[in-house]
């Protein structure tokens, strides 16, 4: 079982988010509605997993993650992105994302990359 954070400025995701994984064996533990709240809350919660929204004000999700991955540098964050944002999820990717989900999703797409990093 894995602790998990959820990170996105739309509540209505988080919830989504939230709702789908209470159906697998994995815990949330927290959420954080920009990237600045995400990082301060990586320190408190030290989730296991993060799944990090690309586009958020403040901060955005790759700002957030190369935070995060200066913090804990075997952290594992996947990147929640909207169809069209291929070349942030690369550079994401290139920052130490660990995989990318993309909106809109499936339950079972979000469940599967959440249990290959568990």
């Amino acid at each position: 079982m894995a602790k998990i954070m959820i990170v996105d400025d739309a509540a209505f995701m988080r919830i989504t988010i939230k709702n789908m994984l209470k159906k697998s064996s994995h815990e949330v533990v927290g959420e954080a509605e920009t990237g600045k709240v995400a990082v301060e809350r990586y320190k408190l919660l030290n989730p296991d997993i993060v799944t990090m929204d690309i586009t958020m004000p403040e901060m955005d999700g790759i700002t957030a993650l190369k935070e995060i991955i200066k913090m804990d540098p075997s952290a594992k964050v996947i990147m929640v992105s909207a169809m069209g944002q291929e070349a942030m999820v690369r550079e994401a990717v290139i920052n130490g994302a660990k995989g990318f989900i993309v909106k809109p999703f499936k339950e079972e797409g979000i469940i599967s990359a959440i249990d290959k990093l568990a």
